[in-house]
């Protein structure tokens, strides 16, 4: 899905259906603490899985499974040499550009998005979330 700003300006019965669908599985793949600390990761460049977990202190299972995440949706490759496999970004330009955008955003919108009444980051329990008002997906 390419969108540009002609294509935002369309009225919303022009867009796509797949298209929403497929940009909300993109934001969710990079919404995960784990996956977008990955990415940051990656931007530096190609990291092993025991790479990956040393700099985050997440358990190898944990970090394979972000990965495979990332993999299937495009935004990583894998290049296995030996025993090993080593990960890189996919799309690095692009992601950088996204991510770019992201931390221009928030720096625009300030705490915003962190008081946002719906956004349950950061909120340990679901049960609580979810009576305390916020929205759990």
């Amino acid at each position: 899905m390419t969108m540009n700003r002609e294509e935002l300006t369309l009225p919303l019965e022009d867009v796509a259906e797949s298209d929403v669908t497929a940009a909300v599985a993109l934001f969710r793949s990079l919404a995960d603490p784990a996956r977008l600390a990955i990415l940051r990761h990656l931007t530096l460049g190609e990291h092993r899985v025991v790479d990956l977990t040393a700099h985050l202190g997440l358990a190898q299972s944990t970090t394979s499974a972000h990965l495979a995440c990332l993999r299937d949706c495009g935004l990583v490759s894998v290049r296995v040499v030996g025993r090993s496999s080593h990960y890189s970004l996919a799309v690095q330009p692009e992601l950088m550009d996204v991510l770019g955008a992201a931390e221009r955003l928030l720096a625009a919108t300030g705490d915003a998005v962190a008081l946002c009444s719906t956004n349950a980051i950061g909120v340990a329990n679901p049960v609580e979330a979810a009576t305390a008002g916020a929205v759990i997906e």
